[in-house]
């Protein structure tokens, strides 16, 4: 819809004008929407419960930015903040849709296309990190990039031992600045009635690759190794008093460009510890990488029926990040997608477009047109295209793929 001039519209001014549109929107998706359960969206809507998360890259919103003074360079963030913002992505994550996505469901329901929840000012989830200009009102991410199960030297400062130590820290002293009318303003009950999620162990298994380590190995070694930490993590929350879970499976890392140009290296090496020939299957993905990612998930969702048994009172819900994740590949024409398995910003050119020390935002890197990013699943070889991340939102919303089948909207209302 396009605003022409007039003489009434210039006295009214552009910032009266939007504000007037925005209205106009609003009250036409309200009206469409009436006869479609319109209450279970405004519900979602007006949810005040805080989002806790416990994870890697893929929801870093900027911890690692603030808290090793990492600093990514453009062409990151242009899809959507023009500048990087802490992201590994062009624009947003999939964290973001989720906080704000129920508005703009309903929006798009009548095909307006305007993210309406963040140009109205709406909160992104802050990383607990960040100093300066953060708010933890929807809660606190202290998720960060390379964030393994396990602190080693090679997982990244910020590992999920490190994250729980930082969440307890938080917690206690929210609890001391209270009453002063300091600090994050977030009640013990709050506490209690936040989402805890949980998206940690694929840098686990990476690493375990990249150390070389035989299949036989990362399946009777390292898979149960994580399971078991991110049990004894969801434990420790649930003994501060977190009571409602959502864990992640892992996704087809097989999938990335960054695995996939490993291929061309390791195929038929023959000998060694791990040296094993790289199969490949019928979407393209690394086989091996790919079945330890499965391997794990079964874990998980061992771990997850053990853990709602174990729990009084714990609501522990899981979501197949694998089967959303790896549909985008294999089904990626019907998604709108054309390079499935290339990266948009990256070097070396197709089938990949990723080389180890060419990394996006670098000079030696080259990002795709920005006309054209919507149609890459993989931003930079590991980390996914706003694009992609959005879709992967919907599919979390759709409750399709979690275990039970409850919407987060209603885990979200949930009393405890």
């Amino acid at each position: 819809m396009e605003l022409t001039s007039s003489p009434a519209s210039a006295r009214l001014g552009p910032a009266v004008l939007r504000f007037l549109a925005v209205v106009a929107l609003l009250t036409i998706a309200v009206v469409v929407a009436t006869s479609r359960q319109l209450l279970p969206i405004i519900s979602w809507w007006w949810c005040e419960v805080r989002h806790v998360q416990l994870r890697d890259s893929n929801s870093d919103t900027g911890g690692l930015a603030a808290g090793a003074g990492f600093r990514l360079h453009r062409p990151f963030g242009r899809r959507f903040f023009g500048r990087p913002s802490g992201r590994f992505s062009d624009g947003r994550l999939y964290i973001d849709f989720l906080c704000t996505s129920e508005l703009r469901r309903l929006i798009t329901r009548i095909h307006i296309c305007m993210d309406l929840g963040e140009s109205l000012g709406l909160d992104h989830l802050s990383p607990y990190l960040e100093s300066s200009g953060v708010s933890f009102s929807h809660g606190a991410n202290f998720a960060a990039a390379g964030a393994a199960t396990a602190q080693t030297v090679d997982s990244g400062q910020f590992s999920l031992p490190t994250q729980l130590r930082q969440f307890r820290h938080f917690k206690a002293r929210t609890a001391k600045l209270l009453p002063l009318g300091l600090g994050s303003g977030i009640t013990e009950d709050e506490f209690q009635h936040a989402l805890y999620s949980f998206d940690v162990g694929q840098n686990d298994i990476s690493l375990a690759f990249t150390a070389n380590l035989t299949q036989e190995r990362i399946l009777q070694a390292v898979v149960p190794a994580i399971a078991a930490r991110i049990k004894n993590a969801v434990k420790k929350v649930y003994e501060a008093g977190g009571r409602k879970f959502v864990l992640y499976d892992t996704g087809p890392f097989g999938c990335l460009p960054s695995t996939l140009s490993q291929l061309g290296t390791r195929r038929g090496s023959g000998g060694g510890d791990g040296e094993e020939e790289e199969e490949v299957d019928d979407v393209g993905c690394l086989a091996r990488h790919n079945a330890a990612a499965e391997a794990l998930n079964a874990r998980l969702r061992f771990l997850r029926r053990d853990l709602a048994a174990e729990l009084p009172g714990a609501t522990v819900v899981g979501v197949d990040m694998y089967a959303i994740k790896y549909g985008l590949v294999a089904n990626h024409t019907a998604h709108g997608f054309s390079s499935p398995l290339t990266a948009c910003c990256g070097a070396g050119g197709p089938p990949y477009n990723y080389q180890p020390g060419a990394a996006c935002g670098t000079s030696k890197a080259k990002a795709c047109p920005e006309t054209d990013g919507d149609r890459y699943i993989s931003w930079d070889g590991v980390h996914y295209t706003e694009a992609a991340n959005r879709i992967v939102a919907d599919k979390i919303l759709s409750s399709e793929h979690n275990t039970p089948r409850l919407p987060l909207q209603q885990l979200c209302n949930q009393n405890t």
